[in-house]
């Protein structure tokens, strides 16, 4: 029997993935969870694991290829009556009601057509998603006059020209092709799939949010003593002990003294959605490129429990095994440069947050002491919060940066 594998729904917003490797050939024996694709999507690489037990007998697809959601993959040939091993899922959108796919949104689905759908219910084409993402344009503002409201290239086009006239704007220009070898030597490196995809994100941010960044410092003398003490007792538990998780728990200590840092704007602009969880994305430079996996109830871990999660993400992260549901429902962000090195920088918030923590190197610092009327060493770091002005006005920023490092300095709570 003759069983096809396609590619399943990667999750919220990823709307289709560069194919990176293909470790399987026809005339290979595989078994669930194997490994038959590896995939750059719009979020990160990942892994695509086999459905059944079989043989492989035909492969549809080839490394540097674009795919999309229910697209069909390869053929597996299995034995009669091994079916029952696969994960049941459907092979037919047809055999889903759009309801269930509708309120499902982390269930994987399977579709064989071209047609997409995002957590709004918004249908359009991956060409007509990739122009909207590229220029910025959120679908949901646009009525599809495609079957049952799908949204046409037409229809994508016909709102660039209303926004156009009615701004007097226009639409960015392609970039002039400049020869560079003409001037010497030249070595051409295509970017990943994550570069790419992680550069319109950035670019998106920075002209849609109004950003302000604010920069202090931390005296965290006391809390690098509390930090070794626990890097001695994790080494025995096979748990490397950083900043980080310290970082984590002094962050959350602020996100519920000031909920704005905590809240996304909705669709409209006009309406702010305060979270009540904690999921910190956490930015993590890897040699694929930038991704920002998240660590999921952050206020309810201690010490031991965040670095294990850190440590586990981190590897996933570099060896390309993150899953969507690892890259979902961050409420605010952390990019820590402290093992790299400088003295202060301005992160790009992580839409649709609302603010991120930059964290640079830490360094000894002779700092006057009133009370002994002298110089003496502590340790410093320095820190950034970027936020989106919208919603976080200048004394909530103060507010902020003076609160965490206040937060930084009450070890008892991170460790209790």
């Amino acid at each position: 029997m003759i069983k096809e594998i396609k590619l399943p729904d990667l999750g919220e917003g990823i709307d289709g993935a560069e194919i990176s490797e293909v470790p399987v050939a026809v005339g290979d024996t595989v078994s669930p969870e194997d490994t038959v694709l590896v995939l750059e999507s719009d979020k990160a690489s990942m892994e695509i694991p086999s459905e059944m037990s079989g043989v492989v007998s035909e492969i549809l697809i080839s490394e540097g290829e674009e795919v999309t959601t229910g697209q069909l993959l390869l053929k597996i040939e299995v034995e009669e009556g091994s079916v029952e091993n696969e994960k049941s899922a459907p092979e037919k959108i047809e055999d889903v009601p759009k309801e269930e796919m509708f309120e499902q949104v982390q269930k994987p689905t399977f579709s064989p057509d071209s047609e997409e759908r995002s957590s709004s219910s918004v249908f359009a084409s991956p060409g007509v998603r990739r122009l909207a993402r590229e220029l910025g344009i959120n679908l949901e503002v646009i009525s599809g006059s495609g079957q049952k409201g799908r949204i046409t290239k037409d229809d994508l086009h016909g709102y660039i020209k209303l926004q156009m006239s009615m701004s007097g704007g226009t639409v960015p220009k392609v970039k002039k092709e400049i020869d560079f070898s003409k001037w010497g030597d030249i070595e051409v490196q295509k970017l990943t799939k994550v570069n790419r995809i992680t550069g319109d994100r950035l670019q998106q941010a920075w002209q849609e949010i109004p950003h302000v960044t604010q920069h202090n410092d931390a005296d965290i003398t006391e809390l690098e003593k509390v930090r070794k003490q626990l890097k001695e007792e994790g080494s025995q538990k096979d748990i490397k002990v950083t900043f980080l998780p310290f970082l984590l728990k002094a962050v959350i200590t602020v996100l519920k003294e000031i909920p704005k840092f905590n809240s996304s704007l909705d669709h409209t602009g006009e309406n702010l959605v305060l979270k009540q969880y904690y999921h910190i994305g956490i930015a993590v430079d890897t040699p694929h490129g930038l991704t920002v996996p998240v660590v999921k109830d952050v206020d309810k871990k201690g010490i031991f429990e965040l670095s294990k999660d850190l440590m586990d993400l981190s590897e996933k992260a570099r060896n390309k095994k993150l899953k969507p549901e690892d890259l979902q429902g961050s409420t605010f962000t952390v990019s820590s440069l402290g093992g790299i090195g400088g003295t202060a920088f301005s992160p790009i918030v992580n839409p649709p947050e609302v603010a991120i923590l930059g964290v640079s190197k830490s360094e000894w610092r002779p700092v006057y002491d009133l009370k002994r009327e002298e110089f003496i060493p502590r340790y410093i770091m320095p820190f950034s919060i970027s936020y989106d002005h919208r919603v976080v006005d200048g004394a909530a920023g103060a507010s902020f940066v003076e609160r965490f490092s206040q937060a930084l300095k009450d070890t008892d709570s991170m460790v209790g």
